[in-house]
């Protein structure tokens, strides 16, 4: 591992980085959640232990937190540190078509945001040098995030939320998406994930939506690494690494892009 390689100029811009056995490998870029508050990259490089002897190499970012860090910053900054990682793609022993950016709960609303458009170098789209997004449970709508005890840190009002909220700011284009929840979630993180999937599928060539029984918010990153299980599996089909036959749940619940809508 290569521990905190700087992306950025301030201590909590870093990241790590776990590199494959072998070159021009595919990597996941995972960003941790916490309500953007709490956590830090130093919990979420669990992945590497089984995604690196697949052939992958993984990179855990590290952001500024709330409330020290105002939502528009952190976001900077995990842009800054997914740029950074595509520009030192060739160096890292990466496959620049094959990186695929992957995050959790509040982690997954800053993948998201990090496949916006107008953010990278002129005339550079995300969907254009990121392979796919894996996003888990995640946060796409700020404003009902804005209504509870969650803001007290972030501060957002209304303008902030809807700015920062990127279910509402969708690019014509975005790449191939596994948009994932545990079948154990609130009533609203379920809408989230069903109104980004619906939001999605006409903007991505696929979006596979996963519902995971027998998993809740706080555990359904556990099956991420796990070739055995129907999202690890999944994972393994983004990065385009051969992988065992998942095991299903009974129960689990997995749909194409080309099912959305006939349920």
């Amino acid at each position: 591992m290569n521990a905190d390689i700087p992306y950025g100029s301030l201590p909590c811009e870093s990241l790590d980085f776990f590199p494959a056995r072998g070159p021009q490998a595919p990597l996941m870029v995972f960003v941790h959640g916490g309500y953007w508050q709490e956590l830090g990259k130093d919990d979420s490089s669990f992945p590497a232990r089984r995604l690196v002897p697949t052939g992958a190499a993984f990179a855990a970012i590290g952001y500024g937190l709330a409330p020290q860090y105002r939502l528009d910053e952190i976001v900077d900054q995990v842009r800054r540190a997914v740029w950074w990682l595509v520009e030192h793609a060739q160096d890292l022993g990466v496959d620049s078509e094959r990186i695929v950016l992957a995050g959790s709960s509040a982690g997954a609303h800053l993948a998201l945001m990090a496949l916006l458009d107008g953010w990278m170098p002129e005339g550079t789209r995300p969907v254009d040098v990121i392979a796919g997004a894996v996003l888990l449970s995640g946060v796409y709508d700020l404003e009902p995030v804005r209504l509870t005890y969650v803001n007290e840190p972030l501060g957002l009002d209304a303008e902030a939320a809807a700015r920062l909220s990127p279910i509402r700011r969708l690019p014509d284009r975005l790449p191939p998406l596994l948009v994932a929840r545990g079948g154990a979630e609130t009533a609203e993180f379920a809408r989230q994930h069903r109104e980004l999937v619906e939001a999605a599928t006409p903007r991505s060539a696929a979006v596979h939506d996963l519902v995971i029984t027998h998993r809740n918010h706080f555990d359904i990153t556990f099956d991420l690494d796990d070739p055995a299980s129907d999202l690890g599996a999944a994972v393994l089909r983004q990065l385009a690494l051969p992988g065992r036959a998942s095991r299903r749940t009974a129960g689990d619940s997995v749909r194409s892009h080309r099912d959305i809508g006939r349920t």
